[in-house]
């Protein structure tokens, strides 16, 4: 219980580090951040793999860029449904939700790994 709830702070900061290096995406409170991150990891645990499943011919054609594409739309539409976290347009969020997932996995690596490791 105790990593799942420092997997979800995890993403929370990194959602709150996407606007230093997007511009166009905005989260206005942490608390919007606990929220935001809340959502997508649920839209990305319960939507996403439906989603990918229902693109699949699309997906191997593209040889998996359009994975891209759809995590962009889980970033967009998570943004329309909290308040306080804005992203500028869709391709914004596609930018966003990938440097979300980079910064989630190194903030990640670094805090999960270590701290297991002691």
């Amino acid at each position: 219980m105790l990593m799942l709830l420092l997997t979800w702070l995890i993403n929370a900061v990194a959602l709150l580090a996407v606007p230093y290096l997007l511009h166009s995406v905005q989260v206005d409170t942490f608390g919007a951040a606990l929220i935001a991150a809340l959502i997508l990891g649920f839209v990305n645990t319960i939507v996403r793999p439906i989603l990918v499943v229902l693109t699949l011919p699309v997906t191997l054609l593209t040889l998996g860029l359009f994975i891209l594409v759809i995590n962009g739309l889980m970033f967009w539409v998570v943004a329309q449904l909290v308040g306080g976290f804005h992203v500028g347009g869709f391709w914004s969020a596609v930018g966003g939700a990938l440097l979300y997932s980079i910064v989630s996995w190194a903030l990640s690596t670094l805090l999960l790994k270590s701290g297991n490791k002691s």
